[in-house]
């Protein structure tokens, strides 16, 4: 809960417990508690904003602010009647139990990046105009995308904190997908991240090196907003892509919406029609992935904005992704020598062509697999790609983790594992796992700094040593 929804709830509780103090303990102005609850509600709603979690709570404010008006409590030296005390431990178990909500319910809030740099962000749209849009259904329409960017920044005076999620309508879509009610969500639109809307680059982040996130199938760019502004927040430029038609939903800025097309990836269908439709997938996300990179070499030689020019250095490029994500970060690295490194998160090998599964891959990449997540194909695709691989490999196991665990999903709500929306580990586990090691493996092979130690222990040579939690599935120096 944020602050003034405690001191409401607190004021509520209050209200409703006066009655039952001694006498002596009760001075008049204690009378006027469910006023005071019934200001802080209104605080609360002007200054931290209305969501449908405290709707309880504001019931209750009102009940209280009625009986005050009432006059149920005239005499602050009687006690309470029978029935004035059944109301008030009435109140007060309702009061415990509204407040459960929005306990259960938070306004999510990334971690903080630990990084020295604080982290600035900024989302555009792109158009390829020599790459037609397979997936709207209309003929001769060029690809779009959106990027937005994660980066060292010096914020103004001024400054503000990003929105979670930028559009207003898609925790609804999320919600849809996750056979929630469409308005479980809406509080979403009130969660804040770390890194600064619009802020300019840092003047001391020069040549920085960048790193391209794809999301997940029915995901969105904001998927993994924790691990991308850390990354930013240790002096990478993070651009993470929204693929339209395999998004959730994509809402272009001037207002046109690509919804998901279940067709690009069918659910249900024989194995080899679902891995051949999500070839063609992932080979479209790949050239979303090279529309970018020209985009950001374009600005390094002269940004119109003037922010990036001669800030990047795209001779080192990390590309990262989640799930379907993981597949095209391993399909455009095989086919395009611009990727120097590559991280999969539960990468989803299934759309992986069968030139790139045989052939295997020269690039160092890591790969980071949740326990409860890969099927035995998956396993087995895994399995060809990294005995044909020439580059270094690291492949590792999270124990009690699931898929959603490299999102941030588990920060909806304190009951994700219960709900299915992570492993048993605990998110605040899970996070610097996640940090520590995608650190290290680009501080390493991208950067080419020495092996990344903690308390003595390389991490990619010897994960166990920092945490347990990593089994080593292979590893290819």
């Amino acid at each position: 809960m944020r602050a003034l929804e405690i001191t409401s709830a607190i004021l509520i509780a209050l209200a409703f417990a006066w009655p039952f103090s001694p006498p002596t303990l009760r001075p008049r102005w204690m009378r006027h508690l469910p006023l005071a609850a019934a200001g802080a509600c209104l605080l609360h709603l002007t200054v931290e904003g209305y969501r449908w979690q405290m709707l309880p709570l504001y019931a209750l404010s009102l009940a209280a602010l009625v009986g005050w008006a009432a006059g149920v409590r005239e005499s602050s030296s009687q006690r309470p009647g029978r029935w004035q005390s059944a109301g008030s431990l009435l109140g007060l178990v309702l009061t415990a139990l509204a407040s459960a909500l929005p306990v259960l319910l938070p306004v999510p809030t990334p971690p903080a990046p630990s990084g020295p740099f604080t982290v600035g962000t900024l989302t555009f749209e792109l158009t390829d105009a020599a790459r037609p849009e397979i997936y709207s259904g209309r003929p001769g329409e060029p690809r779009r995308i959106l990027v937005q960017l994660w980066y060292p920044a010096e914020p103004g005076p001024d400054a503000q904190p990003a929105a979670w999620i930028e559009e207003p309508d898609m925790p609804r879509a999320i919600a849809r997908y996750l056979g929630l009610p469409a308005f479980f969500l809406d509080h979403t639109r009130l969660a804040r991240t770390h890194a600064v809307q619009g802020a300019p680059p840092a003047t001391g982040a020069t040549q920085m090196p960048v790193v391209l996130f794809s999301h997940g199938w029915s995901s969105f760019r904001g998927q993994s907003t924790h691990q991308l502004e850390e990354l930013a927040s240790q002096g990478f430029l993070v651009a993470a892509l929204q693929h339209p038609y395999g998004a959730i939903l994509t809402i272009f800025p001037d207002g046109s919406q690509a919804p998901k097309n279940p067709q690009a990836l069918p659910t249900g269908a024989a194995t080899d029609i679902a891995e051949s439709a999500g070839n063609i997938l992932v080979d479209q996300w790949a050239g979303d992935m090279a529309l970018v990179l020209e985009t950001l070499s374009a600005w390094h030689q002269s940004d119109p904005q003037g922010r990036f020019t001669g800030k990047l250095n795209l001779e080192r490029v990390a590309v990262m992704g989640h799930s379907t994500g993981g597949g095209a970060t391993i399909e455009f690295c095989a086919r395009d020598a611009r990727c120097k490194a590559g991280i999969g998160l539960d990468a989803y090998l299934g759309p992986v062509s069968k030139a790139v599964l045989q052939e295997g891959l020269q690039q160092p990449f890591l790969y980071l697999y949740s326990e409860a997540w890969p099927s035995a194909r998956n396993q087995e695709l895994f399995a060809q790609l990294f005995s044909a691989s020439r580059g270094p490999a690291y492949a590792y196991t999270i124990l009690g983790t699931d898929h959603y665990d490299f999102s941030d999903l588990p920060l909806l709500t304190p009951l994700a594992s219960a709900i299915g929306l992570k492993g048993p580990l605990p998110a605040s586990r899970v996070v610097p796992i996640l940090d520590t090691m995608e650190l290290a493996f680009l501080k390493q092979h991208l950067l080419g700094e020495p092996e990344y130690r903690v308390q003595g222990a390389s991490v990619l040579s010897e994960p166990q040593a920092v945490f347990p939690e990593v089994v080593p599935e292979g590893i290819k120096p």
